[in-house]
C-alpha cells in the first residue's frame, strides 16, 4: 500500500518558520514529481512548489506568493522531501498536502495544518 505521509505543521508567528516532511512507504518518491499544495478556508488547493526527481536539475518551481520565503529538498536515503517555509505570513495559512506524480498513478498525503497567527 503506497502512502504519503506529511508532519510538522502548526501555530507559528508571523515571521517564523516551519519544516514540512513528507515521507513515503511503498513507493520510492525519488522516482517521483514531488508538489506541495496547499488549500485556505475558503479557497481553491493552490500549487506551493513542485520538483521533479533529477537531483542534478530539479527544475524547482514556486508560487510568486512564496518566492524567496520557501525552500524544498529531498533526502531519498530517508524517502522523504521537505518544505521549508521561512518568514511566514498569516496567509500562508492552510492545509498543506504533499502530492507525488508518478508514471502509473499519483498520490496524496492526508495534509499538515499550517496556521499562521499572532
Amino acid at each position: 500500500q503506497v502512502q504519503l505521509v506529511e508532519s510538522g505543521g502548526g501555530l507559528v508567528q508571523p515571521g517564523g518558520s516551519l519544516r514540512l516532511s513528507c515521507t513515503g512507504s511503498g513507493i520510492m518518491i525519488s522516482n517521483g514529481e514531488m508538489r506541495w499544495w496547499r488549500q485556505a478556508p475558503g479557497k481553491q488547493r493552490e500549487l506551493v512548489a513542485a520538483f521533479n526527481a533529477d537531483e542534478d536539475d530539479p527544475d524547482t518551481k514556486f508560487a510568486d506568493s512564496v518566492k524567496g520565503r520557501f525552500a524544498v529538498s529531498r533526502d531519498n536515503a530517508k524517502n522523504s522531501v521537505y518544505l521549508q517555509m521561512n518568514n511566514l505570513k498569516p496567509e500562508d495559512t492552510g492545509v498543506y498536502y504533499c502530492h507525488g506524480h508518478f508514471i502509473l498513478s499519483d498520490y496524496w498525503g492526508q495534509g499538515t495544518q499550517v496556521t499562521v497567527s499572532s
